[in-house]
């Protein structure tokens, strides 16, 4: 690529919100990105089987998005996921072959999971003489055999080990979250060219929230959510990998506390186990919200004052959740309940914007809780948070980390 010259960039996502380049997240920002600099976007990603609709192929702002009916999951049991997971590549390469038949794609951009997309990817690059970046935002079948959800040694673990090989043996670039990331993969598969591995952090394009304590108390009125505590959030997933006995009980730790509240908002396989647990012990120092729309969402997170993080204590994979970014977004410190194998906490400790625990320690986390209750500490660490989003984690910062290999070319 020449300067002046624009990519046509095929963007492949399981992603099932993907309906507007407008929207915010951490894929949508990105590929604002892309458009902004002139590139051409072709997006594909599903619509559940739940959902009931077709596959679908529209224009927006001048994208052009494919949104294919695959199998269910989310929100299901592990064998209709695997095998939903298993049929993905084939639904998906028929589509795009059906829709983009005339496209000659530059750039094959794509994120795990999941690690079965690996026959889509090779035929649109040999055909098209591709260019092939890997968002690596998930290890997998590594962090099912964590969870003890199959194991090493089943004929499931190596089928998907498999699959994950020859995905990273077709991307040009692999692109990791952090660098405990690029040591794992470096670690773990010796056959790949470490110039190939980089850093490609989760960005977002920072929103300006106002800390307004007007706005804030009608928000906590809505929810009904004390105003006078230190309200301690986590959003988003409640499955396993969040580690929900842990969570269970910090919240049962918290109910000797006055001055800290724990709010808990989001959906997933495990919000049942959450649920009953709330209908049981009805603790008076937390609350459970089911999972809300992101204007919603971010509206609440930002009238809280600092935000969690948990991680299953078992996990050997390094997660960074994105999650995080919000709390960033928002100026809001961080306490981080995690396994030993993530620099997730290192990051947020280092950065000066929070804590962090291992997650088989309720004492531990209920003391750095107890630290930040304290209003001059969150300011401060607020501050830290938002300036290290700005510095980092910026989806500007990631689209230069991307396109640079492909500048002058």
């Amino acid at each position: 690529m020449k300067n002046g010259d624009f990519m046509n960039i095929l963007f492949l996502s399981l992603a099932s919100r993907l309906y507007s380049i407008n929207d915010y997240g951490i894929y949508t920002d990105l590929l604002r990105e892309f458009k902004k600099n002139g590139h051409n976007l072709y997006i594909v990603s599903p619509i559940e089987k739940r959902q009931g609709s077709k596959s679908e192929h529209y224009v927006e702002d001048g994208v052009e998005f494919l949104k294919v009916r695959i199998g269910n999951i989310t929100k299901c049991n592990i064998i209709e996921k695997g095998i939903s997971t298993i049929l993905i590549e084939r639904i998906f390469l028929k589509n795009i072959l059906t829709y983009f038949k005339d496209i000659k794609f530059d750039l094959i951009l794509y994120s795990t999971p999941p690690i079965t997309f690996e026959k889509v990817i090779r035929k649109i690059k040999y055909r098209d003489n591709a260019s092939t970046y890997l968002m690596l935002k998930d290890i997998f079948p590594q962090n099912a055999v964590d969870l003890d959800m199959f194991s090493k040694y089943s004929p499931i673990y190596f089928y998907f080990r498999f699959k994950e090989k020859k995905l990273y043996n077709v991307s040009d670039y692999i692109g990791c979250m952090s660098q405990e990331n690029i040591n794992f993969i470096v670690k773990n598969n010796p056959y790949l060219d470490r110039k190939k591995i980089e850093i490609c952090y989760n960005s977002i394009e920072p929103v300006l929230f106002n800390k307004d304590e007007v706005e804030k108390l009608r928000v906590r009125e809505k929810y009904k959510i004390p105003n006078n505590k230190i309200i301690f959030v986590y959003g988003g997933n409640l499955g396993k990998p969040q580690g929900i006995d842990f969570l269970i009980n910090c919240i049962r730790e918290n109910e000797k506390n006055n001055k800290s509240y724990i709010l808990v908002v989001g959906s997933g396989t495990e919000y049942s186990k959450l649920e009953a647990y709330f209908k049981s012990e009805v603790p008076n120092n937390a609350k459970l919200l089911s999972s809300l729309n992101k204007c919603e969402y971010d509206s609440l997170v930002n009238a809280c004052d600092v935000g969690l993080i948990f991680l299953d204590y078992r996990f050997t994979i390094p997660n960074f959740p994105s999650r995080l970014l919000s709390y960033m977004q928002s100026s809001m410190p961080v306490l981080a309940a995690t396994d030993k194998n993530t620099d997730v906490g290192r990051v947020i400790y280092e950065g000066g914007f929070g804590f962090w625990c291992e997650s088989t320690n309720e004492k531990d986390f209920n003391k750095y809780l107890n630290l930040l209750c304290d209003y001059e500490l969150i300011n401060k660490m607020g501050k830290n948070s938002k300036l290290y989003l700005e510095e980092f984690y910026t989806s500007n910062k990631t689209y230069k980390a991307i396109i640079n290999h492909f500048e002058n070319i």
